[in-house]
Order: structure tokens, then C-alpha cells, then sequence
């Protein structure tokens, strides 16, 4: 039987449900630490290198309490019309997003750092997302239904939303949910995963 595992203690530097999920399928060992670091950033940056700001500021803050570990933080950030949109803040914020994001090709930027006291790696994916023109009573439907208000950008492409208005994706399903799981594994398989045959 062979078996993957990382040569340090794997820490997840995230609450996402979504990255949970997605790391539970990877199959490699690791706990979850949430990162509760500040995510202002200046307003001058430009918008697709936020994600990678974030996350390494989210890894150094769980790799300074954990110095013998290995630490995979990320971050994702929804880009229209070259804005970022953020998380909603009440069901307008939400309805307001969702129209934006209407009819439109916008990008979803995931950043993803992997950390230990001897290395520090930050990747970028980007994917394009093509929505088609909504309806006002789909919208209603899934701020009603959905849960839009923990999401960058107000919706989420494994819910009943993105089985609707996706149209097309230009890259990564996984980095639209939060993790690009390809470019993480290859990064650890790189440099911190051992094989294991019984």
C-alpha cells in the first residue's frame, strides 16, 4: 500500500470550510489553525497581488507559533471590472455583487503560501469565470437560499449558484473554490511529502 505524508507536522492556516474539504480529499495529515491577522492592504495595490500578501502574511503569523511546522495558508480575492469584491456584508451588498458579476468574465485570483523555518513559497493561480445574465428572481433566490455573506464576491461555485450562472471556466475549478489543489500538491510533493509503501 503506499501512502503519502509530509516530512513536518501540516498546518492549515484556514477556516474555509471549502479548503477543509478539499485537503480532506488530498488524503495527507494536518491540523487546522485559523490565521486572525489584519487583511487591510493599501489601496494602490494592484488588485491580483493582494491573495499573495494575504497569505503570506496569514502563514508567517501561524508559522511563528508553530516553528517546527509546515504551514499552508491562502487567500482568494474575486476581481471585476478590475475591482476586487470582498465579502457582503448584509443581502444588498450581496444583491449588488451578484449583479455586477452578471453577464460578465470576471477573475477569481487564489494565493496559496507554503512555510516552514526553512523555506517560504507563495504561488498564484488565476482563473477566469464566465457568468451568464441572471435572472432578478435568481439572484433573490440563492441570497435566500445560498450563503453568499462568507464569500469573496458573494457567491460560491460549489453551490446551487454556480450550477446555474457558470458558464464557462478558463483554468482551475479548484482555485475558483479557494485551493489550487494541483499546484499545491505538486509544491509539497517538491519539497516536504515522503512516500510510504507497506
Amino acid at each position: 500500500m503506499t501512502n503519502f505524508q509530509t516530512i513536518l507536522p501540516l498546518i492549515l492556516a484556514s477556516g474555509s470550510p471549502r479548503r477543509k474539504e478539499l485537503m480532506d480529499t488530498l488524503g495527507l495529515p494536518y491540523t487546522v489553525q485559523v490565521s486572525d491577522v489584519d487583511e487591510d492592504f493599501h489601496a494602490d495595490e494592484k488588485p491580483e497581488k493582494i491573495p499573495s500578501l494575504l497569505a503570506e502574511r496569514k502563514a508567517r503569523v501561524i508559522l511563528f507559533q508553530n516553528p517546527e511546522a509546515l504551514v499552508l495558508a491562502a487567500d482568494t480575492v474575486v476581481i471585476v471590472d478590475g475591482k476586487i469584491m470582498n465579502k457582503p456584508l448584509n443581502e444588498n451588498e450581496a444583491k449588488i455583487m451578484l449583479e455586477l458579476l452578471s453577464g460578465k468574465v470576471h477573475q477569481v485570483v487564489t494565493s496559496f503560501t507554503l512555510a516552514s523555518k526553512k523555506k517560504s513559497e507563495t504561488i498564484s493561480d488565476t482563473a477566469q469565470v464566465t457568468f451568464k445574465k441572471l435572472l432578478p428572481e435568481e439572484i433573490s433566490y440563492y441570497i435566500q437560499h445560498g450563503n453568499p455573506f462568507d464569500k469573496a464576491g458573494a457567491y460560491g461555485i460549489q453551490e446551487w449558484i454556480g450550477l446555474v450562472a457558470v458558464d464557462r471556466i478558463d483554468g482551475s475549478y479548484f482555485t475558483v473554490m479557494g485551493l489550487p489543489t494541483h499546484l499545491v500538491w505538486n509544491a509539497l510533493l517538491k519539497d516536504y511529502i515522503q512516500v510510504s509503501r507497506n
